[in-house]
């Protein structure tokens, strides 16, 4: 059976905005070995997959600086210190699009972006009945187009490749298990 690496040392490199890079020296006793790990301390994530009344998904394209391209993706972000994450969800939506949903948004599921070196959860909504209900409130670098896509259209954009985002797929990866299968109680 695998057991858990045991912490030795850790050293943090420093602060970089979305994350802390920290050098951790772990020992594994039974394979008597020993070594340092990059791992990136991040705020938990949170994205969102809002709906309309009338079948559509709400998608947002903004242009990635790691990629170097513009890419096709549901509202998301970061979760703010002591913020729970379904309103970070919301608040996030609202920011970038202007729209909310009616009552709140239900949690499709959750995931860990990278356990090889990020520490974070992804946290993944829907959120149905939405509708625009004001303007964009967007952060100072953002410059996001948004845009409705009918529901339908949604996995034949993920096969040709429109949608690769990870974090993005992962979401309508839960939204398609649990919602269109209806194994999830959720309120539409």
């Amino acid at each position: 059976m695998i057991k858990k690496w045991d912490t030795i040392s850790e050293r943090t490199v420093g602060n970089f905005k979305i994350f802390d890079l920290s050098w951790i020296k772990r020992r594994n006793s039974d394979l008597n070995k020993e070594g340092e790990f990059v791992v990136l301390k991040s705020p938990q994530w949170v994205n969102i997959i809002p709906v309309t009344s009338e079948g559509n998904v709400v998608l947002i394209e903004q242009y990635r600086h790691g990629t170097d391209e513009i890419t096709l993706e549901v509202p998301g972000g970061l979760v703010e210190k002591n913020e729970n994450p379904r309103i970070a969800a919301q608040r996030e939506c609202q920011e970038e699009t202007g729209f909310a949903g009616n009552g709140e948004a239900e949690l499709l599921g959750e995931n860990i972006p990278n356990p090889a070196f990020l520490t974070n959860t992804c946290h993944s909504y829907v959120w149905f009945n939405c509708k625009k209900v004001s303007g964009q409130k967007l952060d100072r670098h953002e410059d996001i187009n948004v845009i409705e896509v009918p529901l339908t259209e949604i996995k034949k954009m993920i096969l040709e490749g429109r949608i690769k985002h990870s974090l993005v797929l992962t979401a309508f990866f839960f939204y398609f298990l649990k919602v269109e299968n209806l194994t999830l109680p959720i309120n539409k």
